[in-house]
């Protein structure tokens, strides 16, 4: 009768093991113990349940049980599913920060030319003048806080492109041949730190004026104008590089192309912005100013477009916001079709 006892306690015991969840069965010293010389069964105290995959439960009084079974946890991730809270065009998104400050500047040239004439007009020389500099364009009022508020929204955009370039570039390195793999890396890490130098060196030149600190405006353009035209010869001779030997479709055809001609374009007006801004502020000659104020818009209608033929670059590209586990949104992208 006391041996029917024993077993029936044990049977008990195992019991209470499976019904805490981690389908556990008892240790073999936990089992021993059960049936001593005095044919009870002592209290546990310190006695766990092994699950067999990692995971350890308390054998007395209802401990918890913590489980690390990786194969359970692996299956969590699989059955958490994916929200994707945000999808927009990234064509679209291109178009709209490129276009932003050539409409912005064509707004406030002819505002500020039709209602305040005389300000924008105004030099150190006080000799004739017809066309007004970008400065003193977008250092009046209202024009002023108009062209800050374009330019703050045209910089938010162009941080995350010039990354998404960097890795566009990148995923590309496979099809050139390995020689050439160390300096196609080293111009896509330059044109990286140049596009940064130039996004923040616009910043500069459009929230410091020339009305405000000349100076410091003066070089933070300058750093604006040589960052710029290395970036431009820096992504051309990349493309050079990943395209050479290569067919190319006609999107590509069109970006190379229009790079190269708003390249040439932008190294032209810049000769003739540094003869006219020597005459104008060397020797005061008449309209010398309006010359120089003729190619610094040349140089920023052709960086402007020049940073628009991002639209032959990722003609059907999206933006997405999406949470999950990383594991799973890996998982998604690489099983999805490619739209082309």
């Amino acid at each position: 009768m006391q041996n029917i006892q024993n077993s029936t306690a044990v049977t008990s015991s195992s019991s209470v093991g499976a019904r805490t969840g981690c389908g556990a069965a008892l240790s073999s010293s936990s089992s021993s113990a059960a049936a001593d010389s005095s044919g009870a069964i002592p209290e546990h105290k310190s006695s766990k349940i092994s699950d067999g995959g990692g995971g350890v439960c308390g054998g007395s009084s209802g401990d918890s049980c913590s489980l690390h079974d990786p194969a359970a946890a692996a299956a969590t991730k699989e059955e958490q599913p994916l929200a994707i809270h945000y999808l927009a065009s990234f064509h679209e998104i291109c178009i709209v920060t490129a276009l932003l400050p050539l409409v912005t500047l064509f707004t406030c040239f002819v505002t500020a030319y039709v209602y305040q004439y005389d300000d924008v007009h105004e030099t150190h020389c006080r000799v004739y003048n017809i066309i007004p500099s970008i400065s003193a364009i977008t250092g009046v009022s209202p024009q002023r806080y108009f062209w800050r508020f374009s330019i703050a929204l045209h910089i938010g955009p162009r941080i995350p492109i010039a990354f998404v370039y960097k890795n566009y570039y990148r995923s590309q390195l496979k099809r050139i041949s390995p020689e050439l793999v160390p300096q196609a890396s080293w111009l896509i890490s330059l044109i990286l730190v140049l596009n940064c130098i130039e996004i923040a060196s616009l910043g500069g030149v459009t929230y410091i004026s020339n009305r405000e600190n000349y100076p410091v405006h003066e070089r933070i353009f300058i750093t604006f104008m040589i960052c710029s035209l290395c970036y431009m010869l820096a992504t051309i001779k990349l493309n050079g590089l990943l395209h050479a030997g290569q067919s190319l479709n006609v999107q590509q055809q069109q970006s190379i192309k229009w790079k190269k001609f708003f390249f040439v374009a932008s190294i032209l007006s810049t000769i003739g912005l540094l003869i006219f801004f020597a005459k104008h502020r060397f020797y005061c000659h008449d309209l010398a100013f309006s010359w120089f104020a003729f190619f610094e818009y040349l140089i920023a209608i052709a960086n402007m477009l020049y940073h628009f033929t991002i639209i032959w670059d990722f003609p059907s590209q999206y933006m997405v916001i999406v949470q999950g586990p990383l594991e799973n949104i890996s998982q998604y992208l690489s099983s999805r079709p490619k739209i082309d």
